[in-house]
């Protein structure tokens, strides 16, 4: 909870009341490693802060595995669309590592909208950083050779570069696994 709470402070102050109210909503759950989280076509119900650990999102497109999020400690994820919406979800979410999440529901979420000063706002923000980082994403998939695109991963992650495989890690870069493997060969440190 430390973890999580540092997190919002960073952006907002808390009241002692907003600090129980997400004390009060948000649950810990302790995860082991490929774990599913979420399997397409089932409805989202919770948003996860990721306390410990490393979680994959993707899509099975025609039988490919094309990961699309590699989420880092203390950071939160969910299949938005789903969790919204409250339909079925296109995404896999699955733990890469053993994690510690902490979760919240649907109607605790809407609870906690109601119920304080700052979660609208706080959700906005957090929101609108996740937004910046895809915008990043879809430019460097433009503008940067498939190389550049792994020296930027690993000088921004270098825990998923130690901790994620190299199929997945390929996969998020949009490469094949040959292709990073041959780069990696490339690279000297």
């Amino acid at each position: 909870m430390k973890n999580l709470l540092h997190y919002i402070q960073s952006r907002f102050t808390l009241s002692n009341d907003d600090i129980s109210l997400v004390e009060t909503y948000f649950s810990t759950d302790n995860v082991p490693a490929q774990t599913k989280l979420l399997e397409a076509g089932k409805v989202e119900r919770y948003i996860y802060f990721l306390s410990e650990g490393i979680v994959k999102g993707y899509q099975n497109i025609d039988g490919k595995i094309v990961v699309q999020h590699l989420v880092v400690e203390h950071d939160f994820f969910t299949s938005l669309d789903s969790f919204i919406s409250q339909t079925a979800a296109f995404d896999y979410y699955e733990t890469v590592t053993d994690c510690k999440l902490l979760k919240i529901s649907k109607p605790d979420y809407d609870l906690l909208q109601d119920n304080s000063t700052f979660w609208s706002n706080f959700i906005k923000i957090v929101t609108t950083e996740h937004l910046n980082c895809k915008l990043e994403r879809v430019k460097d998939f433009q503008v940067l050779t498939a190389k550049q695109r792994y020296l930027k991963f690993i000088k921004q992650h270098p825990n998923l570069a130690l901790n994620v495989s190299v199929d997945n890690i390929a996969s998020f870069l949009g490469m094949e696994p040959q292709s990073l493997s041959r780069i990696r060969k490339q690279i000297t440190f």
